[in-house]
Order: C-alpha cells, then structure tokens, then sequence
C-alpha cells in the first residue's frame, strides 16, 4: 500500500474528523487534538486512535474515506 498519510489532503482530513466525531467514533477533544498537528501526524493520530477503538471504528472510518475521497479510496484499493 502507498503512504497512507502522505495521500489524504486537508479538505479530506477535516470531511473524515467531522464524520468520524458524527458517527461517535472519535470525540470533540480527541478532534481538537488531531486538528492542532501537522498533517502528516493528523493522519497518523488518527488512525491509531482508531484502530485501538475496534473493528467497529475502523469500518466507520474507512467507509468515510470512501465517501471522502473515492479516488483515494480506490487507489487504496478500499472498495
């Protein structure tokens, strides 16, 4: 798989925090938190937060980058 982080942009990056904080998967301070760092550490903090949340939030968060970015999702091979 390519470099995760260094594909997904910011526009994608804040659409998947607001759906994952939506979807109850992350909270408003677990948000706050990501948003202050850099991009590259954004989506890394990310994914660790929430694959240590289950498989639940892993479905939740990779059904929202699909909707997020279908190229990327594809590129990713996601779908």
């Amino acid at each position: 798989m390519r470099n995760f982080p260094m594909e997904v942009n910011e526009p994608v990056l804040n659409r998947l925090l607001d759906k994952l904080l939506e979807q109850r998967v992350i909270t408003y301070e677990e948000m706050e938190l990501v948003r202050s760092k850099s991009r590259a550490d954004k989506v890394r903090d990310v994914i660790d937060m929430v694959y240590r949340k289950g498989n639940a939030a892993k479905s939740v968060l990779i059904a929202s980058l699909c909707e997020a970015d279908p190229y990327l999702s594809r590129e990713l091979n996601l779908k």
